[in-house]
């Protein structure tokens, strides 16, 4: 996490007083306790422990205090160097971790993980991963969210590094209104950290409830953290306490913050008002003293082996995440246990050591860079582009390979045609369609967001419709896909139909939202599912198409395949408006993921569930029944590719490029039932 070192503490002055403030050897301790909880919850634990709050408050409680003296004595704030020589302290030993875990995932990472390891590569470099993860914690489609990112844990360093440009332009703005009156400058940063406080946590208990896993990474739920600190240095001066009552506050915080991981849910209730427990504890810390308080913890937090784990805080907390994931990736396990887990926390500090001897501290503490602005920011310069150029290099290469292959056509890759009309494809050597780095574009999109006439009017559908260029063309065959995900996917083949028929087709789609009256969900943010389910049948009853595209089962990786919950009441609205229904089977669902087991020489051959037989009858004699299984489980077995095009770009989604390849398919199957073309 971010240095609070000795230099960081270097205070003439008092923040809010003439009274010298000396170097805090047991806030420096309390920073390696911090750093020791985070490591050891995320090694053996699998929690978060809170220990990042420690540090957020901590950060901000030098910070404000340094610069209070300065705009008290009237010094210039000089942010300019400030800004040079903090970033020039943090981001070399930063970029050399993200340099080294871009060479670690090149050789160990699946393909599958390199876009966004390429992705949280750049946010890290410059400080906005918390932004990215944020945007992929709430995002049904990201399908890399719910494995561990190397970089996860830049989260926090991205939140400290925006309020490092931030909190100084407050404190400087206020001290340039009040440069008159310079004895109100500390009761008016009172007044705006607290206000800052109250509002920021206020939205914190918010978003928290109704959008936890945003409200996490969201450097707005966490500024009333950083006011707490900066309160607490502006506030400290002018605590008078027993020597009994800081003994019992050092101890009451060093307990609460060692406990709060235990006690607290922090990763899935967090930031919120739970987040109080860590920040008030730490108030508690550094207003009980230091070791010159007899009985206090000062002592114990001061002692060498504290200092000892301390020296190495920042780039133990830069490496041990991504050796962790390292292991998980490599392993296939999400525990490492007790000798795995000391493993890893040894190997940490042996890398800690050696960035902090060679990198941070060597470039944190020669003379020459602070005497020298332009040589810090050189620093600066060359740390990015350690990370730039071969994150960059990587990536220009992928692309050409992409490229090549994407423009590979031809008998090379038959894809679903390989079923009915088998080549010899043993003598082709060709890489597997779509490549690993671009399942991302495999999500199938119909265009534009709806307008016009075919703009929802209920708010519940906002954001989840679709349309093609042709759906203004009332002439032709108006066809509307609804659903989830695999609703979205299996239009794939509808999509190549559309394209060579001019048909207009419209979409409403809401990831984990099947249509279905009382069909589960697994959609868990945004409207909820029964809602939109409702508005989407309504919208589709009221726009009156020649089709409604729906998938009509539901298959499990172990359970038997079955006929959507209620699907048979939304088939009995839309054909009393006489709209048609084209009913099509799910594709099958796996507990691996299919797509990364094609890429590797182990057998992915799975036979599916089966399916209740009479329920699919009845209903597959009402509407235009497709089931495309035979091309996705040729001879009833289900493999990870098929004519050299990868079927499936997860555990449970087809590819949108094998997809494609079943439009013939369907073709036939409208073409057989009537369906006017």
């Amino acid at each position: 996490m971010l240095q609070t070192t000795e230099s960081d503490q270097s205070i003439a002055e008092a923040s809010a007083g003439s009274k010298a403030m000396k170097y805090r050897a047991d806030i420096d301790g309390l920073r390696a306790l911090a750093i020791l909880l985070v490591v050891v919850y995320h090694v053996w634990l699998g929690r978060v422990s809170g220990g990042v709050d420690v540090f957020l408050m901590i950060s901000s409680f030098f910070l404000t205090a340094s610069f209070v003296r300065r705009v008290q004595s009237g010094t210039p704030m000089r942010l300019g160097q400030f800004w040079a020589r903090r970033f020039r302290r943090l981001l070399p030993a930063a970029a050399v971790t993200i340099v080294g875990v871009l060479a670690t995932a090149i050789v160990v990472y699946p393909q599958t993980e390199w876009p966004r390891v390429w992705r949280e590569a750049w946010a890290s470099l410059f400080y906005s991963e918390n932004w990215a993860l944020a945007s992929s914690e709430v995002d049904y489609y990201a399908r890399d969210a719910v494995t561990p990112s190397p970089f996860q844990h830049f989260w926090s360093l991205s939140v400290q590094g925006q309020v490092f440009l931030l909190w100084p332009l407050l404190i400087g703005m206020i001290a340039f209104v009040l440069r008159t009156r310079r004895r109100l400058i500390v009761p008016a940063l009172f007044i705006a950290f607290t206000l800052v406080f109250a509002v920021s946590l206020a939205f914190s208990i918010y978003e928290t409830n109704t959008s936890q896993s945003f409200a996490y990474f969201d450097t707005r739920t966490r500024l009333w953290e950083f006011a707490a600190g900066s309160l607490v240095a502006i506030a400290l001066p002018f605590v008078r306490l027993p020597a009994l009552v800081r003994v019992v506050l050092g101890w009451a915080g060093v307990l609460g913050i060692v406990m709060c991981g235990v006690v607290l849910d922090v990763q899935g209730g967090f930031p919120g008002y739970l987040a109080l427990w860590p920040v008030v504890c730490t108030a508690f810390v550094i207003i009980g003293g230091d070791e010159d308080v007899r009985g206090g913890p000062g002592r114990l937090l001061s002692s060498r082996i504290v200092a000892f784990v301390g020296r190495d805080a920042y780039a133990l907390y830069l490496v041990h995440w991504p050796i962790l994931v390292t292991w998980m990736i490599t392993s296939g396990r999400a525990e490492p246990g007790w000798f795995a887990g000391l493993a890893i926390i040894l190997v940490s500090m042996v890398l800690a050591r050696l960035i902090s001897r060679f990198v941070e501290n060597p470039l944190r503490n020669a003379p020459v860079f602070d005497r020298s602005p332009r040589s810090g920011l050189l620093v600066i310069v060359c740390a990015a582009l350690l990370v730039a150029v071969p994150l960059a290099s990587w990536q220009v290469a992928q692309k050409i390979h992409e490229d090549a292959v994407a423009e590979a056509t031809g008998s090379a890759y038959p894809g679903a045609a390989q079923v009915d009309d088998p080549i010899d494809l043993e003598s082709i050597d060709v890489p597997l369609k779509p490549v690993a780095t671009t399942l991302g574009d495999e999500w199938v999109s119909f265009g534009d967001d709806c307008s016009g006439a075919f703009a929802p009017r209920d708010a519940l559908l906002a954001g989840s419709c679709q349309q093609n260029d042709m759906v203004a063309e009332r002439d032709r065959p108006q066809i509307l896909v609804m659903g989830d995900s695999h609703a979205q996917q299996l239009s794939a083949p509808l999509q190549v139909l559309a394209e060579e028929r001019d048909w207009g087709v419209t979409a409403l789609l809401k990831g984990g939202c099947p249509i279905g009256i009382g069909a589960p969900s697994w959609s868990a943010d945004g409207v909820p599912c029964e809602e939109w389910r409702q508005a989407a049948v309504e919208y589709a009853k009221n726009l009156k198409p020649d089709a409604v595209y729906l998938v009509v089962t539901r298959a499990g990786p172990d359970a038997e395949e079955v006929v959507v919950e209620g699907i048979s009441e939304v088939v009995d609205s839309l054909e009393r408006e006489g709209i048609s229904v084209i009913g099509v089977r799910d594709n099958p669902r796996f507990d691996f993921d299919m797509y990364e087991c094609a890429l590797s020489d182990e057998s992915c051959d799975v036979t599916p569930p089966a399916i209740d037989t009479s329920e699919l009858k009845h209903l597959a004699d009402r509407v235009i029944f497709v089931d495309f299984n035979r091309w996705l489980c040729p001879d009833d077995t289900c493999t990870g590719e098929v004519g050299n095009v990868a079927v499936f770009i997860d555990d449970n989604h087809i590819s949108a490029t094998y997809g494609r390849t079943l439009a013939p398919m369907l073709g036939d199957k409208l073409t057989a039932s009537g369906f006017r073309w």
